[in-house]
């Protein structure tokens, strides 16, 4: 049962309770019932948007894919002279989670020789352990 659903429900048996909206009591029952009648509209109203939206974001990502293919899959470069755009020649980042808050941190591998760095959200050590996968991700050159 949908949310209208349900709030026509809760209507329908107050109305069928016959009950006098004059006392103070019902007339907070009243206004409550009318409430929930609308959020459960505007939450209806947000989930066909939430729908639509997802519609436009596939076609989106179905266009993206298609314009990856015509134009990105089309570039290589030798490891040798590498001229593309990422930052494989300065080398590489790493995207580190926080286990405690769950912050996203970029580090490089000047931080990651350290071996450890403090969360810049919750101060909690993490520590690092270069696995020797120094491949680049790029998707363009060295890391292929």
């Amino acid at each position: 049962m949908s949310l209208m659903e349900r709030a026509a429900y809760l209507q329908g048996l107050a109305d069928g309770l016959d009950l006098d909206w004059e006392t103070k009591e019902n007339r907070l029952m009243r206004a409550l019932l009318d409430l929930v009648s609308e959020m459960a509209a505007s939450i209806g109203d947000l989930e066909e948007t939430a729908r639509e939206v997802d519609g436009e974001l596939d076609e989106i990502a179905e266009e993206l894919i298609s314009i990856e293919q015509e134009i990105g899959m089309d570039f290589g470069c030798d490891d040798d002279a590498c001229d593309c755009e990422c930052d494989c020649e300065d080398g590489y980042t790493y995207e580190v989670v926080c286990p405690t808050c769950g912050d996203h941190i970029e580090i490089d591998e000047s931080l990651l020789e350290v071996g450890a760095i403090n969360c810049p959200n919750c101060n909690e050590e993490l520590e690092f352990e270069l696995d020797g996968d120094d491949e680049c991700d790029c998707g363009c050159c060295h890391g292929e």
